[in-house]
């Protein structure tokens, strides 16, 4: 069976078992990864005398052990952003936070303040540790503002998933930098410079069209303080929250530290102690220390008082690590049919093979962006995506510079054509996607219209924008 039908059987069972049939999430995923487990592909050898049972076996192994890897990466990451979020909720940080930010931004420019906070943040932190951090500050932002809390949200992705994926030391964009050969402070500068335009389209006009066309998603209750809490929080006196340099260093420095140790490493250096402090797991360790204590002074709290008002925060990301991991582990039962290396095949094939024509240049932008969107669709993960479509390119490339013809352009947009592919399509075998529709309170439908359809616009929007600097600005 070809892998692409492999692929187009799981997501159907997919969208059908959690909107038709109702199931939870997690195990629709789960399910679906031991489906697409079992189904033969004409990608892979299997050994011969393997029963059925044998390959079912095999199958819900494998979706145990990619389910394991992802809780793995994400785990604790996940269970401390969550404490983190709480903590500063509740202990009057975040809005300490947010009425700054208004009072240099003004009210009316909320959404740049939240969408420059994710685009500056996802630089050196995951976007789903981003996402923790700043949604309670929209949440925040809401009860203050009485509205605009789908822009809210929309301006902290557009921010945020943007330079998660192209600007490095982001690992996808990292690795694409080394492959694709591209001096990395390039990588950084044209990276940054290149993705603004994309996010600014994605965080501050597409929440308006979306209004216009009549989607508008109040705010629910949703893991971490409840609407009612974060009210009382609003209310208080500015007298009573703390300063804001204490207020944001739960978030600064958990990205200090793992900048500091990414840049170093970058530079060729090498620090244990560094290296110690900017393990991401525990530069979040220590930012969570410091939000406890804030909540502890905040509320006067005793020990045993704050190990219980913490415990919602872990409950809750117990969910949400379940559904991330079993979404990895639908991803990587789809990696196990061989598409990959069929895609791989295909575009490298189509690129390599063709003659010298006055569209090269279009051609190779379209390949790179194609080739990052389809991986993006088929396994859920921008930053395999991003890897697989610059080993592709990178491919193409060198057949290039083999045949003696110069790449008409500078190879940064080749690396940011890659980078927007991966923004198409993020959909439920993407752990962004589980995050933004849970920390967020919007229901799986509404997600979709939302956080799907805006990478979606996004992706668009930034090879359109490629394609048009390659022209006004080749830069070779």
């Amino acid at each position: 069976m070809s892998p692409f039908l492999i692929l187009l059987i799981g997501v159907l069972f997919i969208v059908a078992a959690i909107i038709w049939f109702k199931l939870h999430p997690f195990f629709a995923l789960i399910l679906a990864a031991v489906l697409v487990g079992l189904l033969p592909s004409s990608a892979v050898v299997v050994d011969a005398g393997v029963s059925v049972w044998q390959q079912a076996l095999r199958s819900f192994e494998s979706s145990a052990t990619g389910l394991g890897l992802m809780a793995g990466k994400i785990g604790i990451v996940i269970a401390l952003a969550a404490v983190i979020g709480q903590c500063l909720m509740e202990s009057g940080a975040a809005d300490r936070i947010i009425r700054t930010l208004l009072n240099i931004f003004g009210e009316k420019r909320a959404n740049w303040a939240l969408l420059l906070s994710g685009y500056c943040l996802s630089i050196p932190v995951f976007f789903d540790t981003v996402f923790f951090l700043l949604v309670p500050l929209a949440r925040a932002m809401f009860l203050r503002t009485g509205k605009n809390y789908m822009s809210y949200v929309m301006a902290i992705c557009a921010g945020g998933v943007i330079t998660h994926g192209i600007v490095p030391p982001t690992p996808g964009p990292l690795m694409m930098a080394e492959t694709l050969e591209i001096d990395l402070g390039q990588a950084i500068l044209g990276g940054f410079l290149i993705g603004l335009p994309v996010a600014l389209f994605g965080g501050l006009v597409l929440p308006k069209l979306f209004v216009k066309c009549g989607i508008d998603i109040p705010m629910r209750d949703a893991p971490g303080a409840s609407t009612a809490e974060l009210q009382e929080i609003v209310d208080r006196p500015a007298s009573e929250l703390p300063g804001f340099f204490v207020s944001i260093l739960p978030v600064a420095l958990p990205v200090v530290l793992i900048t500091a140790h990414s840049v170093y490493g970058a530079l060729g250096y090498q620090s244990d102690l560094l290296a110690l402090l900017g393990n991401k797991n525990l530069a979040m360790f220590i930012a969570m220390g410091i939000a406890m204590w804030l909540l502890a002074r905040s509320k006067g709290y005793s020990l045993k008082q704050l190990t219980s008002a913490i415990e919602p925060a872990l409950k809750e990301a117990g969910v949400i690590i379940l559904i991330t991991a079993a979404g990895g582990a639908f991803g990587g039962m789809l990696r196990e049919t061989g598409i990959g290396d069929t895609i791989a095949k295909m575009v490298k094939s189509y690129g390599g093979g063709n003659e010298v024509s006055q569209g090269l240049g279009i051609l190779l932008i379209l390949i790179a962006w194609g080739s990052a969107a389809v991986m993006k669709v088929a396994q859920g993960s921008g930053t395999v995506a991003v890897i697989t479509a610059a080993g592709i390119m990178a491919g193409v490339l060198t057949g290039l510079d083999e045949a003696g013809i110069e790449l008409p352009y500078h190879k940064i947009y080749i690396f940011a054509a890659i980078s927007f592919g991966a923004k198409v399509i993020s959909w439920m075998n993407d752990s962004g996607y589980w995050v933004v529709c849970k920390m967020s309170g919007f229901t799986e439908k509404e997600t979709l219209k939302t956080w799907t359809a805006q990478l979606a616009a996004m992706g668009v929007f930034g090879l359109v924008e490629v394609l048009v600097l390659i022209h006004i600005f080749p830069l070779n």
